[in-house]
């Protein structure tokens, strides 16, 4: 429990103080702000701090800082140190940066801040990259929480030959239609608030639960602080993949341009998107600690970091009543992310093809054409007995590819302002070793020897960090030059 109690006060005051430092590097100040000066009253539209900050939590949290948590935690107490320490030094100042850096530039979207610093080749590639991933998201998404629904709640096999879960499923999906096409504040920002008092109890219940019950907690040691899976899996970089969400996840800097368009004032920028990220490593730290204890009190083994763990700890920490809400917060998380994520992917090819959303019909229109890869997605991840665990693994590491664009472009930014560019440009390289080791090394990728792929990725993270400086001072030869 001791290590447990260490990660939480480097999360929380870590927070606070490298939250304040960052902010203090960005110089948030009274100009105003594209949700003001554009509002067209559908993606541009002021909202008030509060409710900006808590869609933007549930933007972000999805099932991955629960999931990856119950299964990251089986490399050991490590985890209680690397998910505050990531959190901190990475996914909040990543979602923070790209949130307000798209504030500065009139709304933008990722893609076009990528074009604005990484330039065009570089944009293509991400541009397809990102719509891709989020059209996945929102495959990923329906199928989790219709998942939980009709296992959790109704009590019944969630098989492809059962109707009911394809009428949860359809359900979900009509939602997320809606959620796509209509204004901000007429769905998502009257319909978040109830979904977040979920959140927020569930969270809440099995925090507490954690000390009523009596959880037993491993501490670190000399013996595990450099990972105890029991199947031998490499703490380097697997760890890293695992728990995406509670550290650092490239979805977020989706989600954070898209509420960028609904803060009506820079100061409010620390709340919505730093803190908010704070708010989910929390999330992560309590269910990494609940998973801990279940599997420690002897959890059935082939159970031991399946999504069933989530329905246990709820009900064994809670009871019937509480375990419910605890289950019910859990759904919400990936339904208030997959709804944003099929928004953002509307809203980026639309900027992308200068195709205009003001008009209702332009947006169906729009909407129908990602809505039909969605749902072919969704069936065959049912259909395939191997199919979700494919996209699963495929999701996780497409995610984290996501984020060290958004660390290159935020370095850039930083860099031609002459600003302390290293708090990004590590964690950047960091993520770049992350990504090329873990494919080079997996299964789902080229299956090389992982110290032969380890190698590979510190060196693909040196290039990445050269090409980046390169950059940097090319485009100040050129401002310089031209000014």
């Amino acid at each position: 429990m001791i290590t447990f109690l260490i990660g939480l006060a480097i999360l929380l005051i870590g927070g606070i103080l490298y939250g304040r430092f960052v902010e203090k590097i960005f110089g948030p100040d009274d100009r105003p702000t594209p949700a003001v000066e554009i509002n067209d009253g559908v993606d541009y539209v002021p909202m008030k701090e509060r409710k900006n900050a808590l869609i933007e939590l549930l933007n972000i949290a999805g099932t991955g800082p629960i999931l990856g948590p119950i299964q990251g935690i089986l490399f050991g107490p490590i985890a209680f140190i690397l998910i505050p320490i990531g959190c901190v030094l990475g996914g909040a100042v990543h979602d923070y940066l790209t949130g307000m850096i798209s504030i500065r530039s009139g709304g933008k979207q990722m893609p076009a801040l990528i074009q604005d610093h990484l330039g065009s080749k570089v944009y293509k590639v991400y541009n397809i990259f990102v719509i891709f991933l989020m059209i996945l998201v929102g495959a990923v998404f329906i199928y989790t929480p219709g998942d939980l629904i009709v296992g959790s709640l109704l009590k019944q096999q969630s098989v492809v030959n059962n109707p009911v879960v394809w009428l949860v499923y359809g359900c979900i999906f009509a939602y997320y239609l809606a959620a796509t096409l209509f204004p901000i504040d007429k769905i998502i920002g009257k319909i978040y608030p109830i979904f977040g008092i979920i959140l927020l109890l569930s969270a809440v219940g099995i925090f507490f639960g954690l000390f009523v019950r009596g959880y037993h907690l491993t501490n670190l040691s000399s013996t595990n602080w450099m990972g105890v899976h029991p199947n031998k899996v490499p703490l380097l970089p697997v760890f890293f993949v695992t728990v995406a969400c509670g550290i650092v996840s490239g979805f977020h800097s989706t989600q954070a341009t898209l509420i960028g368009r609904s803060v009506s004032n820079e100061k409010e920028g620390r709340k919505t998107f730093y803190d908010m990220m704070i708010l989910e490593g929390f999330i992560a730290m309590i269910w990494a600690a609940a998973a801990m204890g279940i599997y420690n009190k002897g959890v059935a083994p082939q159970l031991v970091g399946k999504p069933q763990v989530i329905g246990i700890v709820a009900y064994d920490m809670l009871g019937k009543i509480g375990g419910l809400i605890a289950v019910l917060g859990i759904i919400v998380l990936p339904i208030t992310s997959g709804d944003t994520s099929l928004r953002a992917a509307r809203l980026m090819i639309a900027d992308a093809i200068g195709y205009d959303q003001s008009k209702p019909a332009n947006r169906i229109k729009l909407s129908i054409c990602i809505f039909l890869p969605v749902a072919l997605i969704l069936v065959f991840a049912k259909l395939s007995p191997e199919g979700f665990n494919i996209l699963w693994q495929y999701f996780a590491w497409a995610n984290q590819t996501i984020a060290i664009f958004a660390f290159a472009m935020i370095t850039l930014y930083l860099y031609k302002l002459k600003k302390p560019y290293m708090i990004t440009l590590i964690p950047g390289m960091f993520y770049a070793y992350v990504i090329s080791a873990y494919l080079l090394g997996a299964k789902i990728g080229f299956n090389l020897p992982q110290n032969t792929a380890n190698v590979i990725g510190v060196i693909f993270a040196l290039i990445y960090a050269i090409a980046i400086i390169r950059t940097g001072k090319k485009a100040l030869e050129n401002k310089e030059r031209l000014a």
